[in-house]
């Protein structure tokens, strides 16, 4: 957990004392309320003076007033303090995502990956919203009102140490009970995320073979599974408020009856029997308070513990720091190297040598599967060498820091990628200095002309996976992104599928 705490600010520590401080603060004050309630009944009931019972009643609206501002305060540094750690968490888990290699996102799925970047960490944060408040405040309202209880009455303090035990005995229970089942919610949230997305991205294929009810099918069968666990986890803690029920209820019901007797013993005034009823809910209302958090807890660990293994990820691609410049410039040269896939068997790419000059071009022609594009994804390290080595312009590509070894690269990949956002913001993804008159240039040179035929031209809005275009369109407008960045490679994998004959020549 040490990595998640670490997206604690030292100032976020000062904010966290401050809310520990308003928290007592407020209980401090509702324990004098009580005494003040009783005082003002004891007044009323020896018929003292309206000026004494007035006195004791402005003296309850200040306590309030500041029980008021306490809550007030307290609530709203807590949802910030905890919005604040959730951004923070979020940015970082996204930082760390994309520093990953490839083998790293295979190891957990773009799926959980997706589901770790966003619902766990909301689960955690209102964890965190909640522990801050209630966890504190539990415990503290509990040792006052106990501490009071216990200095006013022996046998009340018995009553109420036997509800506390009763209460502890009964959470227990229901925490290692409901712990495991959120674990397999977390879990088979990401399956719903992997089948769901499957099913977006692959659409047309499943429609073109008439599979739509198989995928209803698979989907229904973990939505079934997680329903059936969230109910499980339902079932369990739908026991907790007939039981806090049933247990408030009889310490009210045994803390009158003892009054009863105390009083009828001349042990025990009235307006004290008053002040035990609210310290004794007070007590019950610390363990719900309590139970709301073991509610929550159980989640928020769980998804702890899934962000916290991303967090601990580390890269298989360990960065160079060579950012200098080389005498050779765009030269890549393959020295025996062997590839294997990770927990792979065997190598899918054996003892390759080859060198590519600048000005020179070479292809890789293969069937299906005979790792063309595993073995253009080393160069720029979306996977490393397992034996040899891959230089760029005389220097291991592992030397390189991973900014300087991508300004040297062009990539166009073998499905098209467009990002949300003008064409022109596509065009500039890999240059920001590029003129329009480069623009034009870069897409004639990708037979992309047909931009300035879309309605704004080069202001036209690319959708999201550029879904508003033609797959075509898509892959000379990516072309054209690699030739605006200006490299001194360009590796095309596969990249004129969608295009004919003539525009690929």
């Amino acid at each position: 957990m040490k990595q998640i705490l670490k997206t604690f600010k030292w100032y976020d520590f000062i904010f966290i004392i401050l809310i520990i401080g308003l928290i007592v603060n407020q209980v401090y004050f509702e324990m004098e309320l009580i005494k003040l309630m009783s005082e003002l009944i004891g007044k009323v009931q020896y018929a003292q003076s309206i000026a004494t019972i007035w006195e004791t009643g402005k003296k309850m609206l200040l306590t309030t007033a500041i029980i008021m501002c306490s809550v007030i305060i307290s609530s709203c540094m807590s949802t910030m303090l905890a919005a604040k750690f959730a951004e923070r968490l979020r940015s970082k888990i996204f930082g760390k995502v994309n520093d990953f290699s490839q083998e790293e996102i295979n190891k957990f799925s773009i799926a959980s990956l997706i589901t770790r970047s966003t619902n766990d960490i909301t689960q955690l944060q209102m964890t965190l919203q909640m522990s801050l408040r209630m966890a504190i405040m539990a415990p503290t309202m509990a040792i006052f009102s106990i501490i009071n209880v216990v200095n006013s009455s022996i046998h009340m303090s018995i009553a109420t140490t036997i509800a506390v035990v009763i209460m502890f005995i009964m959470f227990g229970i229901l925490f290692f009970a409901v712990v495991p089942a959120f674990q397999k919610i977390q879990k088979k949230t990401d399956k719903i995320n992997l089948i769901a997305r499957e099913n977006l991205t692959g659409l047309k294929v499943i429609r073109a073979f008439n599979t739509e009810q198989l995928q209803e099918e698979k989907f229904n069968n973990i939505n079934t599974e997680l329903s059936h666990t969230m109910q499980y986890t339902g079932k369990v803690m739908s026991l907790m408020s007939p039981g806090m029920n049933i247990i408030s209820n009889g310490l009210i019901l045994t803390i009158y009856w003892l009054g009863a007797v105390l009083i009828n013993a001349d042990l025990l005034v009235y307006k004290n029997l008053i002040a035990f009823t609210s310290y004794g809910m007070h007590i019950l209302m610390s363990f719900m308070f309590l139970s709301a958090v073991i509610i929550m807890l159980p989640r928020g660990i769980i998804s702890a513990k899934r962000i916290n293994e991303v967090l601990n990820t580390t890269s298989k691609i360990v960065e160079g720091d060579f950012t200098g410049e080389t005498a050779e410039q765009g030269r890549v040269e393959f020295k025996n190297v062997s590839f294997r896939y990770p927990d792979a068997e065997m190598n899918i790419l054996e003892d390759i040598n080859f060198v590519v000059n600048k000005g020179e071009t070479i292809a890789f022609i293969g069937s299906t599967g005979s790792g063309k594009s595993t073995l253009i994804n080393l160069i720029p390290r979306f996977f490393d060498a397992t034996f040899g080595e891959v230089l760029i312009d005389g220097v291991n590509v592992k030397d390189y820091t991973q900014k300087a070894l991508n300004d040297k690269i062009g990539f166009v990949p073998q499905k098209g990628v467009l990002f949300r956002g003008s064409v022109e913001e596509n065009i500039k993804y890999g240059n920001e200095e590029i003129s329009t008159e480069k623009i034009d240039e870069c897409l004639k040179v990708a037979q992309a002309t047909f931009v300035y035929d879309l309605d704004g031209g080069l202001n036209y809005q690319i959708a999201q996976g550029g879904t508003n275009v033609s797959g075509g369109q898509r892959q000379r407008l990516c072309i054209a992104r690699a030739i605006a960045k200006n490299p001194e490679i360009y590796i095309f994998d596969d990249s004129f599928s969608a295009l004919d004959y003539k525009t690929d020549k």
